[in-house]
């Protein structure tokens, strides 16, 4: 009897935190959007279908190794059971929340995760600095019969968590696809041109948003093809000095000795004149005030008091 072929599946999972490689060697297909039970290494899980593991799907996951398996598709009973367990994660909040203000613990409570097999309740908490929990997970565990896992975690984890549309009309980005959160920087916002007002360029979690850096490696190389800004140009027009970039177009602003200024398309752009560097003058072209200063500038270091910059040890 021929073996069973197994197949393997992008599935979102974890309350859709979490993105993982996942087998299935059951009969039936397996269709985009589906939900399915699997087995994690937390446990027996709730997870939702998204694609056919291929070669170019998997290389946008942070790992490449299989995580589990589906186990199967749900049956009514299975939906009833997933509405107990968001019931009892409101109940578990209430209960973690209440605990954590009672033993003064210098943590903020974010969120709580009830696997579907109710093997795990996973507490999800902001803090400052690092907290020892176990007096409080000991305490959580004999007031909900289950096993605690803390998970402490940052403020665009919390966004991830809990965040639901963006500025843009969409789902947050943590939220949906973005697995890595790189770090981005106001160089990228400044680049791009976009506003510096950090009401309009941060997301839901207080820092800069992630989408500022999608498009700054296209604006990086998009600007090193432009002749820099105060370079002198020949165009059409004439010739001119680059006085600003409009990048993602490949255009620059050019201004003219009458005052014209004129938006130029980069192939437009005839020539860029360098300058020459300016040349030494000899012994004998030097005037006598620049040999009083050559003079002056050779004096001895040691006459010369130290500044304030310089630095002295002890």
């Amino acid at each position: 009897m021929a073996e069973q072929a197994v197949e393997q599946y992008i599935v979102r999972y974890g309350s859709s935190r979490f993105l993982g490689l996942f087998t299935w060697k059951a009969k039936g297909a397996v269709h985009r959007g589906d939900d399915v039970i699997i087995r994690t290494k937390r446990g027996t899980e709730w997870g939702e279908v998204l694609c056919i593991a291929s070669k170019r799907a998997i290389e946008f996951l942070e790992s490449s190794e299989v995580e589990g398996r589906i186990q199967r598709f749900p049956n009514a009973e299975d939906y009833a059971t997933k509405d107990e367990c968001l019931a009892q994660e409101q109940s578990e909040f209430e209960v973690a929340g209440r605990l954590i203000a009672e033993s003064k613990m210098p943590m903020q409570l974010v969120d709580v995760e009830h696997l579907f097999g109710s093997e795990l309740l996973v507490v999800y908490f902001l803090a400052e600095n690092r907290v020892d929990f176990r007096e409080l997970v000991k305490l959580l565990k004999a007031e909900l019969k289950i096993r605690i896992v803390m998970r402490h975690i940052g403020v665009r984890d919390e966004a991830a968590l809990l965040a639901d549309y963006g500025d843009c009309g969409k789902p947050v980005c943590c939220n949906t696809h973005l697995g890595d959160k790189p770090p981005v920087s106001m160089k990228m916002a400044k680049v791009q041109k976009a506003s510096l007002d950090p009401n309009k360029i941060s997301g839901r979690c207080g820092r800069l948003k992630c989408c500022l850096r999608y498009e700054y490696d296209t604006y990086q190389e998009f600007r090193r093809e432009l002749p820099k800004i105060g370079a002198e140009v020949v165009t059409r027009e004439g010739q001119g000095k680059v006085i600003s970039h409009e990048i993602i177009s490949r255009q620059v602003v050019v201004v003219y000795e009458d005052r014209r200024r004129v938006v130029t398309p980069l192939q437009e752009i005839v020539s860029v004149i360098k300058k020459k560097p300016a040349q030494k003058k000899t012994q004998a072209e030097r005037s006598p005030e620049d040999s009083s200063t050559i003079s002056s500038d050779s004096a001895d270091s040691s006459d010369i008091p130290a500044g304030n910059g310089d630095s002295t040890t002890s």
